[in-house]
């Protein structure tokens, strides 16, 4: 067992962070974007996977966590979106899931057992490969800094690691102030990146 898959099973065994709503941002970000496929990495018990679902979107959740996968699959069939949804489990930082996807959405992918080369790999490789053309790449993160993860990036520093080529737009660069924010500041970083081309 790796030592992500062992620290998150034993944070989901430890408690239930399930609310049942969706993060308000990613909602800000995504409603008006026409649904297709959309891949949610860290997917924890599947809260904004289940809203995806419901607007319309073909989701595959990821997470390294089993037992928050178990919960999630559970959420999805009570939401009556099971048929729209797809549960993979992946360590990110050793594999990924195949195929592109209109929508990638990374929200709060802190960990206290992967650092910021992880975190950037998984960012600046494979979630910014697995955006189809046309598509939109939305990362949300805890901004200044937090408790159980100290200083965490600018969004100027994200965007560093991700080292977009010329075929990138940033349709969002915003820290927002966020009341439902766990770090001290009560700030969120939010980008959304739009890679260009049509969508089928």
């Amino acid at each position: 067992m790796s030592e992500a898959t062992e620290f998150w099973e034993g944070f989901y065994a430890e408690r239930e962070v399930w609310s049942g709503k969706p993060n308000a941002l990613l909602v800000r970000e995504v409603a008006e974007l026409r649904p297709g496929t959309a891949l949610d990495l860290g997917c924890g018990e599947g809260a904004d996977v289940v809203w995806l679902a419901s607007q319309g979107w073909r989701v595959t959740g990821v997470d390294v966590s089993a037992t928050a996968l178990k919960r999630a699959a559970a959420h999805a069939a009570e939401a009556g979106v099971a048929d729209r949804v797809e549960w993979q489990r992946h360590d990110l930082s050793v594999s990924f899931p195949d195929g592109e996807f209109d929508l990638v959405c990374a929200s709060f992918l802190h960990s206290p057992v992967a650092g910021d080369h992880e975190r950037n790999h998984i960012l600046g490789l494979a979630a910014k490969a697995a955006v189809a053309p046309g598509g939109s790449l939305v990362i949300i993160g805890h901004a200044g800094e937090h408790p159980e993860h100290g200083p965490l990036p600018t969004t100027e520093e994200v965007l560093s690691g991700l080292a977009l080529g010329p075929e990138w737009v940033i349709d969002t660069d915003e820290v927002v102030e966020h009341p439902e924010s766990k770090a001290g500041t009560g700030l969120d970083n939010v980008l959304r990146l739009r890679r260009q081309g049509l969508r089928p």
